[in-house]
């Protein structure tokens, strides 16, 4: 990416990358095939920006060749559609609503869209349109709608309403009662469970007006997911306030439907049979992520540097393919995944019983940055300087989780165990090694230079280390890198399952 690059031109240019490794085709068939422009990724590396309308094009192209028929091997008769009302909020994060009504079509979730006039600054009706299948509604007085109170109809059909992005000012107008578009009038007219996904700038989301709303959203039932910690659309702007990702948006939308179906207890299938929103439904999942704390003194502790953002990123994308999670967490700074079972720890020994406690499970992944040593007798109070010695410690080994719950006994291993490997040299070499020395099926390996900005940074550049050899993935958010592994490993399950 070039520095400086606009938020919007980067994140199309990141979509449009992910693509085209996807699929393996050439960038000016790409451009041809979306919007007649042979030149269109050459451009948009160069730094080259373009139009809203452009890039919605692109995206609804994108869209439309990941999407899989609906109507195949019977679907349309297996489970009844669901309605879902999405009302689209004017941030720069509207364009995540394009991937969201795609995952949930897939889903056989049905989605009809409103949308906000400020949101039709950011992604056009026609884009939101030809992704559901539904006229997209954003006049409070349309005769064609209104004729038999159109906003009251919406209200009452969807079984949830979701708002994403949920801006300050949207917030504000549902925490005051605020009837004065269409958007604020269906939520004023309903009754139905409604789900907010916050997205502003940082200042905004922790200004005491926004907290006074958001108070009084929770008081009334109103169901939040996020926001998250990260970087801003503005240059520079990093915090909370991002909205959340496409996957936490279907974990969190998930059990309201099954609500709303008078299902809490049994979970309904997400459109039986349909990939990949099933592809690990029925399947236990145990995702270890960031760091440990090796207690030197009450003060002091050893540790390695990670964020925890990947491994929770995989449990996420775990939990939206229908799979039960359990994420031991060690000391991060991040929130909860939404339908996961978390687990929090400080220490390897602590991380290591309660990655043992989570089995039997079908998939393990090690995504932990954890402490390879800590001191033989942590003292009880804190150590002091004075004098001209310094103090020793004795450091021992801790447990090697990965090696332990790869070579567990049948039954207890899980199948598929994938470890991680955070090198700074010779990264496909040591991560080779790794693989065959803790007995793990992959390895994913990365390099954690101080340059390549991956600790505690949004962004990834991976190698998957199998049996087979290695796939070297291009760099790639981690939330993208979460949904590849996931649905790779789904995949092995599969082939397993059918071999045994």
């Amino acid at each position: 990416m070039i520095p400086g690059m606009p938020g919007t031109t980067r994140d199309l240019l990141s979509d449009i990358e992910t693509f085209l490794a996807e699929f393996g085709v050439s960038p000016t068939k790409f451009g041809l095939a979306a919007i007649n422009d042979g030149h269109l990724v050459k451009n948009l590396r160069g730094g080259a920006s373009v139009t809203l309308r452009t890039a919605d094009k692109v995206r609804a192209y994108m869209a439309e060749q990941r999407s899989p028929s609906l109507a195949h091997d019977g679907l349309e008769s297996a489970v009844p559609p669901r309605r879902l009302l999405l009302i689209i909020g004017g941030g720069i994060a509207a364009y995540k609503c394009l991937e969201l009504i795609r995952r949930l079509r897939e889903r056989q979730v049905m989605v009809r869209a409103v949308m906000t006039q400020a949101a039709c600054q950011f992604i056009t009706p026609l884009c939101v349109g030809a992704l559901t299948g539904e006229r997209v509604s954003n006049e409070l007085f349309d005769l064609n709608q209104e004729h038999d109170i159109g906003h009251v109809r919406l209200a009452r059909e969807a079984a949830l309403i979701v708002v994403a992005p949920a801006t300050a000012d949207l917030l504000a107008k549902m925490a005051g009662g605020h009837a004065d578009d269409l958007a604020s009038a269906v939520l004023m007219a309903t009754d139905k469970p409604v789900l907010v996904a916050p997205a502003m700038n940082p200042r905004m989301w922790l200004n005491p007006a926004t907290q006074r709303n958001v108070a009084l959203l929770h008081a009334d039932g109103v169901h939040f997911v996020g926001p998250e910690v990260g970087e801003m659309a503005e240059r520079g702007e990093a915090g909370l306030g991002r909205m959340a990702e496409v996957p936490q948006l279907l974990a969190a939308i998930e059990p309201l439907l099954r609500e709303a179906d008078g299902a809490t207890d049994t979970p309904r299938e997400w459109g039986a049979g349909a990939a990949p929103g099933l592809a690990m439904a029925g399947r236990r999942v145990l995702v270890t992520a960031g760091p440990t704390h090796e207690p030197i003194d009450p003060v002091r502790y050893i540790a390695n540097r990670s964020s925890g953002k990947q491994g929770a990123a995989i449990a996420q994308h775990a939990r939206a393919l229908g799979a039960q999670v359990t994420l031991v967490l060690g000391p991060a700074h991040i929130p909860d995944p939404e339908g996961v079972e978390v687990v929090r720890v400080e220490t390897a020994r602590e991380m290591l019983a309660a990655a043992e406690a989570a089995l039997p499970a079908d998939v393990a992944i090690f995504a932990a940055a954890v402490a390879d040593w800590r001191v033989a007798s942590q003292a009880h109070d804190k150590i002091k300087k004075g004098g001209k010695a310094l103090p020793r410690l004795e450091l021992i080994e801790n447990p090697d989780i990965l090696k332990t719950i790869a070579s567990a006994r049948p039954g207890m291993r899980p199948p598929l165990v994938i470890g991680f490997a955070a090198e700074t040299q010779n990264v496909l070499e040591y991560a080779k090694a790794k693989r065959r020395a803790k007995g793990a099926d992959w390895i994913v390996a990365n390099d954690v230079s101080p340059q390549t900005g991956i600790m505690g940074g949004d962004r990834n550049t991976v190698h998957l280390i199998t049996a087979e050899g290695v796939e070297s993935w291009p760099e790639l958010d981690k939330d993208e890198v979460a949904r590849r592994l996931m649905e790779r490993a789904a995949e092995r399950l599969a082939a397993i399952t059918a071999a045994t």
